[in-house]
């Protein structure tokens, strides 16, 4: 397992590197975001198991930092360990798409054990399937016939949705409500935006499977067949 630990204070990569790696947990460090996302982009995908993050840095912060990968499809998992303790920045981080957040100061075994719970849970989420398509819900992998499908977060959320609610129309409000938490315009055409990226990317690799109900959604359904 590697971890990537990224924090401007030298003292606290110090302790937290030397602690992982008597843990059996290799590390790097990198003093701000700006230069985590080099270390990243330079490892590629799948280099780091974990990444340690703090929020306030300078040049890019925590936050600009996960929102970066999340948009570029990185979906690394991430604990937030930082001193900044408020219920709506912890929020924050949730919503950007941290798996967790802890508090400093911190006992290093209560460290330890939120690593440990945040791997389990990215490692035991069984992959969900329809016809020729997979997704792997701890990784955030789309595959059709066993290609990747490149998909941003916003519109794997969308494809997962749609696959666990097969052979039913889901409507355009059920998925604004699902996938982005919040209530949109209902004339918005995000939804449709989305949708159509999404039914692009995987009808490259096979035969559609979403298909349009008018003025009600889109099912996610065998082809040939018809909406109820």
């Amino acid at each position: 397992m590697r971890c990537l630990v990224v924090d401007d204070d030298p003292k606290f990569r110090s302790y937290v590197s030397s602690g992982l790696e008597q843990s059996g947990i290799g590390c790097q460090t990198a003093p701000d975001g700006a230069a985590a996302l080099e270390v990243l982009e330079k490892a590629g995908e799948g280099a780091f198991d974990l990444i340690l993050l703090d929020v306030m840095m300078p040049v890019k912060t925590g936050w600009e930092l996960l929102h970066d990968l999340r948009e570029r499809g990185r979906e690394t998992p991430v604990i937030f360990v930082t001193a900044r303790d408020s219920v709506e920045e912890r929020v924050k981080g949730l919503k950007l798409g941290a798996d967790d957040y802890i508090i400093k100061p911190f006992a290093f075994e209560e460290l330890l054990a939120r690593i440990d719970a945040v791997i389990r849970r990215r490692q035991s989420l069984p992959p969900l399937e329809y016809a020729d398509l997979q997704l792997d819900l701890g990784r955030r992998l789309a595959l059709r016939s066993g290609k990747k499908i490149e998909l941003s977060p916003r519109e794997f959320d969308v494809l997962r949705w749609l696959v666990m609610h097969h052979d039913r129309v889901v409507s355009r409000t059920e998925l604004l409500h699902e996938v982005w938490g919040i209530d949109f315009d209902p004339e918005t055409n995000v939804v449709d935006v989305h949708v159509a990226r999404v039914r692009k990317k995987i009808d490259k690799h096979g035969r559609p499977l979403i298909q349009t109900v008018r003025g009600e959604g889109y099912m996610v359904t065998m082809p040939g067949a018809t909406a109820p």
